[in-house]
């Protein structure tokens, strides 16, 4: 989501596109937001974030998006652990930053002991997670999904926290996912992630591996974007159920 309160669960801040023939001195991170504005833009048009910031939405539209949420970071997280003494995963893997015990909090807050029973995946999260699984062992390849999935949280996340609970009437503390006590600043935080995905990229990754890494962000907002239709489909529900 961005700081306007668009929603895409990935980084949001961008720039003007810079022509394809003309080299990028400004490091990775800003070819890398500006080569996927597209794809961003696409993805960011979600109804169903819409009407669920409003307070509009059942309970259950909620739980639902953290059940899908909660799906990813469970094949996301341990592929990061895993590789988190790789040189290109390395400067990434921050505890500061895991999410999967703040979604459980959060699913346990709104539906109790029985929360593991809504962790049903919708087909765009298993399209979603299949890939996840298909680069686990790409270094390059989670750095780029852990910038997709983290930065958005640090970003967008906080606007999707501090609106969520004025819809809904909720304290902010029942909204622990897109909550990060480790974190002071979340934009000094975010301009040192981006220095080092310049420092990686510069250090380890060739212009085909560049090319390779930008192709893969697009197919992660395309998948996120996929993620959100399926959850739209299911909005009718969602607002004839009783609040």
């Amino acid at each position: 989501m961005g700081d306007d309160g668009t929603v895409t669960g990935a980084e949001t801040e961008q720039s003007q596109v810079r022509p394809e023939n003309q080299p990028d001195e400004r490091g990775f991170a800003a070819r890398l937001r500006e080569q996927t504005a597209d794809a961003h833009t696409s993805a960011e048009r979600s109804p169903f974030m819409a009407e669920l910031l409003e307070g509009s939405l059942d309970v259950a539209a909620l739980t639902t998006y953290l059940a899908q949420v909660h799906q990813l970071y469970t094949v996301l997280e341990p592929a990061v652990d895993a590789l988190r003494d790789h040189p290109e995963v390395a400067p990434f893997a921050d505890d500061a930053l895991r999410r999967l015990p703040a979604v459980e909090a959060d699913l346990h807050e709104h539906l109790g002991g029985r929360w593991r029973e809504a962790l049903v995946p919708l087909p765009a999260t298993t399209r979603y997670t299949d890939r996840l699984a298909a680069v686990a062992g790409w270094p390059a390849g989670v750095v780029v999904h852990h910038y997709l999935r983290y930065v958005g949280d640090l970003s967008g996340g906080q606007v999707v926290r501090r609106l969520l609970a004025r819809g809904h009437g909720w304290e902010e503390d029942r909204l622990r996912s897109w909550t990060f006590d480790a974190v002071a600043s979340p934009k000094r935080y975010r301009d040192g992630y981006r220095a080092h995905l310049d420092a990686v990229a510069h250090e380890h990754w060739d212009a085909a591996e560049r090319d390779r890494v930008v192709e893969e962000a697009r197919l992660g907002y395309r998948l996120n974007e996929e993620l959100f239709a399926d959850l739209s489909e299911l909005l009718p529900r969602w607002r004839s159920a009783p609040r």
